[in-house]
């Protein structure tokens, strides 16, 4: 699977590949918001890690934007821990959001969530707004 992270941090993003490819994840990391629109349409991810706190826009426009042309799963991993800012990742189009520390084991976990959640929902049989409620 192709993993695209976008996190200023280089530190974190040398962690979160060489932790992702160790289970087997294709990555590619950015470390700018405009960085992460542009490889999120050029490349086609299967799932974005974002981080709120880049250098030149804020996560939530960067959700904005990759929800404007795609579906891609994206959880945000954030040192933000107010329920403002998670409301506002998930209303903007997050999947999942999970502050930072976290457990590589969970991160996994719910990287697996979304893209299921994802699936189910591109694969309707019947209008998906029956089964999801605000999906329309």
């Amino acid at each position: 699977m192709k993993v695209l992270v976008v996190d200023d941090e280089p530190q974190i993003r040398r962690a979160l590949r060489t932790s992702l490819e160790a289970h087997g994840y294709v990555v590619d990391t950015v470390g700018t918001g405009d960085e992460g629109v542009v490889a999120a349409a050029g490349t086609h991810p299967e799932l974005v890690l974002l981080d709120l706190g880049l250098p030149d826009m804020d996560g939530t426009e960067v959700i904005r934007r990759i929800r404007a042309f795609s579906e891609v799963p994206i959880i945000v991993l954030s040192v933000r821990e107010s329920q403002t800012d998670k409301v506002a990742a998930l209303d903007a189009g997050a999947d999942d959001y999970v502050t930072k520390p976290f457990g590589m084991e969970e991160l996994l976990a719910r990287s697996r969530a979304a893209r299921r959640s994802r699936r189910r929902r591109s694969s309707c049989s019947v209008p998906c707004r029956w089964i999801w409620p605000g999906a329309w």
